[in-house]
């Protein structure tokens, strides 16, 4: 078994979406001023990072992310390889094995921006009739290596297409390293009531033997106290 943590790190250098207000971390207590322990403050919207868009998102009427069943974000999972393509149609996505998959991700060439500073308007997106291809496969979660699933100029219309139709939209990904192919994945929003969205801690399971053992647990190395 090996895992893979698809989720990018929150800090101030983080990417947000024109408009969204940036990630900020600040210290509020700290021991070195004195103080008994270290707190922080921690600032950023529903959609930083790596999140889940919900139906709350794009109607006023929509379900909100505490609604939405744990079961769909673990489970199966296929990814999908769409690097080299910047424009996701019906046309790419029928040559790969999608149909049938409830949950897929989307591997493109934008996981490589996660290292460039500041949001990058030029990305790989679904096209409306790529929305309409994932919506006869029987998708129910879409995820995409950046920060939106569809492209910058546009006006959500993706985005109500897909959420309207039940799907939910998992962005923000980093699938650097992900090969495509058959995974579990473990996706766990926080618990916004009445969220709109959520940041998520985003994991893919591969049950392949990975190619290093890893060693067994010395408690005399760890740094964690034992009792």
């Amino acid at each position: 078994m090996k895992l893979y943590d698809i989720t990018v790190p929150l800090s101030a250098d983080l990417p947000t979406y024109p408009g969204d207000p940036p990630v900020t971390i600040e210290p509020v207590t700290r021991i070195a001023r004195g103080d008994t322990a270290n707190v922080s403050r921690l600032t950023l919207t529903t959609h930083s990072g790596t999140h889940l868009d919900v139906p709350l998102h794009f109607r006023d009427d929509g379900s909100s992310v505490d609604l939405l069943p744990l079961s769909l974000l673990v489970g199966k999972t296929r990814v999908i390889d769409l690097r080299g393509v910047r424009a996701i149609d019906r046309k790419e996505l029928a040559r790969l094995p999608v149909r049938g998959e409830e949950r897929l991700l989307l591997r493109t060439d934008n996981s490589l921006l996660w290292e460039r500073s500041g949001f990058c308007t030029e990305y790989a997106c679904l096209t409306p009739d790529g929305a309409d291809y994932l919506l006869e496969t029987g998708a129910k979660l879409i995820g995409i290596d950046y920060l939106s699933i569809e492209r910058f100029d546009s006006d959500g219309a993706i985005h109500r297409q897909l959420l309207d139709a039940g799907i939910v939209i998992l962005e923000g990904l980093n699938l650097d390293g992900v090969e495509a192919g058959e995974y579990e994945l473990l996706c766990l929003p926080l618990n916004v009531r009445g969220g709109d969205g959520a940041p998520v801690r985003a994991l893919l399971r591969s049950h392949e033997r990975p190619e290093t053992v890893e060693r067994p647990f010395d408690p005399h190395t760890s740094r964690w106290p034992l009792s």
